[in-house]
């Protein structure tokens, strides 16, 4: 029964006016005729590759800046335009642009050399060959002929949480082994502090430029979401003081042009569920929920493993508070010890309670928990650690964290 009644439901949905133009104009992947409010910085990372078409090696550039203030885009922007003019010129330039958060891509040292390899024309198993013998691969086939390979290395810090900064290093190092062939890369990274926490050889080799991207103000987020609602909605489908909202919410989210963009698409989409004409500040209002959910464990799934059993400690330490009807604070050290005991368990080797403090901030920066550092006289400092997580969302993050760590909750 239900199949057959499916059937008429996807009919009227066919039949159904859509309030959209051009859905993709509201993709993360889009990318407009011009980036508004980035002007300085488009044509500072344009000078920097410049060179590039004269087949000269450009500086590697690290680029950084909270989520959603235009360093993607403006990148792809200005490569785009850059193949463009070397496919004119018949230039042998390749642009390369790889997400490092992307599980099975950029997660081991081996999956993103073996990746770069496979861009470059060449046949690489998941796994089973030797490392060394990858990266010989991937010199070769990279030094076949006279071209400039721009490597464009998205969430770079995440490429390092997950192995290391050696890769980086080597990366920055090969232009000495290439006869005919030249590599640049171009770090991007939403961690401001990122590149304190690498090796001076590596911070040296890969920041030899530097751009850094300001979050935009809420009139920003106003214009460049009423350029993307004139490419993607029907006119007269947004009704008045949805924009501004959007943008307000983006705004308090230090500055999220890429939040603001998502919020109004699955507001468009929760719009045209409802069959309702127009997209209103309520289909907003759901659509921030909608959002804040995925958002939060699309985080928690993609955090490295260490950074996940230290927040299954959080978790852990106040699920015995409610077993036992205590409350009380929990800090650093209670943390550690509680991730120390169940590393076994999790198949991970324990690392330093430095590291851990280290990785307390970090969760607390992705706004998963409240660390507040407090002072504990002679003893030093600590943090002193609450769960930012919404309290709808505990039990689904908890499980997902015991899926993730293969251990019981």
């Amino acid at each position: 029964m239900a199949s057959k009644s499916l059937g008429g439901f996807f009919k009227s949905f066919l039949a159904q006016e859509s309030i959209f133009a051009n859905k993709k104009a509201m993709q993360v992947s889009f990318v407009p005729d011009q980036i508004a409010h980035r002007d300085e910085h488009i044509n500072q990372i344009a000078e920097i590759l410049a060179p590039s078409l004269k087949l000269e090696k450009p500086s590697n550039l690290f680029i950084y800046g909270k989520t959603g203030t235009g360093k993607t885009l403006s990148v792809k922007y200005t490569t785009e335009q850059i193949s463009e003019v070397a496919k004119e010129n018949d230039i042998p330039i390749k642009i390369m642009y790889i997400n490092c958060k992307l599980k099975k891509v950029a997660d081991t040292e081996y999956r993103l050399i073996a990746e770069i390899a496979r861009n470059l024309g060449k046949t690489i198993p998941a796994t089973g060959l030797p490392t060394d013998e990858v990266y010989n691969i991937f010199y070769q086939a990279l030094d076949e002929s006279e071209q400039l390979l721009i490597l464009v290395l998205d969430e770079i810090d995440q490429l390092i949480k997950k192995t290391g900064d050696e890769i980086i290093y080597n990366l920055t190092r090969i232009n000495s082994e290439l006869k005919q062939a030249q590599i640049s890369i171009i770090g991007i990274s939403n961690d401001l502090m990122f590149a304190n926490h690498i090796d001076p050889r590596v911070k040296s080799s890969l920041s030899e430029e530097e751009v850094l991207f300001h979050p935009y103000n809420a009139l920003q987020i106003q214009d460049i979401l009423r350029k993307r609602c004139e490419q993607a909605f029907k006119p007269g489908k947004i009704d008045d003081g949805v924009i501004p909202k959007c943008s307000a919410y983006a705004a308090r989210e230090h500055g999220d042009a890429r939040r603001a963009i998502d919020l109004l698409r699955v507001a468009g989409e929760l719009a045209e569920r409802t069959k309702d004409e127009k997209v209103m500040i309520k289909h907003i209002d759901l659509a921030e929920e909608k959002i804040e959910r995925e958002r939060i464990v699309d985080v928690v799934k993609t955090q490295p493993k260490q950074f996940q059993a230290v927040l299954f400690a959080v978790f852990s330490l106040l699920n015995n508070q409610k077993v036992k009807n205590k409350k009380r604070a929990i800090f650093t050290g209670d943390v550690y010890d509680i991730y120390k005991e169940r590393c076994s368990e999790m198949g991970l080797r324990p690392i330093t309670q430095r590291r851990i403090s280290d990785i307390i901030a970090e969760l607390d920066m992705l706004g998963l928990i409240n660390a507040k550092v407090i002072s504990k006289g002679r003893f030093g400092r600590t943090r002193e650690i609450h769960l930012a997580i919404p309290s709808h969302l505990l039990d689904k993050v908890f499980l997902i964290l015991a899926q993730e760590l293969g251990v019981d909750n």
